[in-house]
């Protein structure tokens, strides 16, 4: 098993809490894979919430190759964070030339363009890099998008923290997701330690997904580009919400109906039955087999979290108003939010959604057997 910790926090803090979480969960990750997201960024990237911010790891012939293809693109530097690598190694973590977390100014001739046209673009200017990187095996990019940094690693959380510096202020941001990843490919690959991004959308999980095959299948046949890479049978989690509620124009609360339906008997006293046994059956490729916890964010900044039928993989959301954490662990969440009123804590049951709302004043609930929020 892996672990998982989220923090969605009213002011930006330090992904050092999302670590520190991690440490105290250490027993469940073997040092295959660190992954953080940072969204809705402090510091100095609060004043360009607008700006695509690349982050990945080069080296010296990639970062070169990246400024070309860049500038014929249009792009400009805004700002920067160079994460100086320590002379001296560390067992466990790869020697690496630069890990790049760089905004963008977006070039002249976007400036009219639609906000979905924007997000294709970017995505496409992604794949291109990454493309570019697995050819020569000179840069790994986790993501170009707006108010978010990735990074991804190989190493122990905690020493990978202190080894990268990633207490510094400029790195503070209202969401964090980290995951320690316990390898269960037979190599490792950056590309398959969670959290998985795409255009706004993050998940991240602690499972099997033995259905991985059939999903990847249909994913791949809705001939998005972005539905690319499964390196983990766990990014098709992140795909789904996408589809979910891009493609499909539904609500977070659809999204357990897609991966886990209700069973045909609950189904058919659901107040939306006529709808969610068509949904069943025209996105049944795309129903997951566990066991499953999974923790995401949407563009909005909302946080959840969600579990399949089997419930083998534990789960808890707790927290107070301006400050909540999931977890894979109670004692992840005791060493971030100790003074939080515990008899408040949720673990969500095989039929629910916990949400955390952008104004992270409350866990909600949502229910498989309420009634959806369709849209008109």
């Amino acid at each position: 098993m892996c672990r998982l910790f989220a923090l969605t926090s009213k002011d930006p803090v330090s992904p050092m809490l999302a670590v520190k979480a991690l440490d105290v969960m250490k027993e469940g990750h073997d040092g295959s894979g660190v992954g953080l997201l940072l969204q809705d960024l402090g510091g100095p990237f609060e004043e360009m919430k607008d700006a695509p911010i690349l982050s990945g790891i080069f080296s010296e012939e990639g970062i070169r190759r990246l400024d070309l293809f860049m500038m014929d693109q249009g792009f400009l530097t805004k700002y920067k964070i160079s994460l100086k690598v320590p002379k001296k190694p560390v067992k466990g973590i790869p020697k690496r030339d630069l890990y790049l977390i760089r905004a963008y100014e977006l070039p002249e001739d976007w400036d009219n363009l639609e906000p979905d046209e924007i997000s294709r673009r970017l995505m496409m200017i992604l794949l291109k890099i990454r493309e570019m990187g697995e050819e020569k095996k000179d840069m790994m990019v986790f993501s170009f998008w707006p108010d978010t940094i990735m990074i991804k690693e190989i190493g122990d959380p905690m020493q990978l923290a202190e080894h990268l510096g990633l207490d510094r202020k400029e790195l503070n941001a209202r969401i964090i997701m980290a995951q320690g990843r316990q390898n269960t490919n037979y190599a490792i690959n950056l590309y398959a330690c969670h959290p998985f991004f795409i255009n706004g959308y993050c998940t991240m999980t602690n499972g099997e997904n033995t259905a991985f095959i059939p999903i990847k299948d249909f994913l791949s046949s809705r001939k998005f580009p972005g539905y690319m890479g499964y390196h983990s049978d766990s990014e098709v989690f992140a795909h789904i919400l996408h589809y979910s509620m891009v493609g499909l124009e539904l609500g977070i609360d659809a999204y357990k109906h897609v991966i886990t339906p209700l069973q045909e008997d609950d189904l058919q006293q659901h107040p939306d039955a006529l709808f969610l046994s068509h949904l069943k059956r025209t996105c049944r490729p795309l129903i997951i087999d566990g066991p499953n916890c999974v923790i995401g964010t949407l563009p909005d900044h909302s946080m959840f979290m969600v579990q399949d039928r089997k419930k083998l993989r534990p789960g808890v959301v707790g927290g107070k108003p301006g400050l909540f954490g999931l977890s894979s662990e109670i004692c992840g969440l005791d060493a971030v939010i100790p003074d939080r009123d515990k008899s408040k804590d949720i673990q969500p049951m095989h039929i629910d959604t916990a949400i955390v709302s952008p104004d992270r004043q409350e866990v909600s609930i949502c229910r498989q057997t309420e009634a959806l929020n369709l849209p008109l």
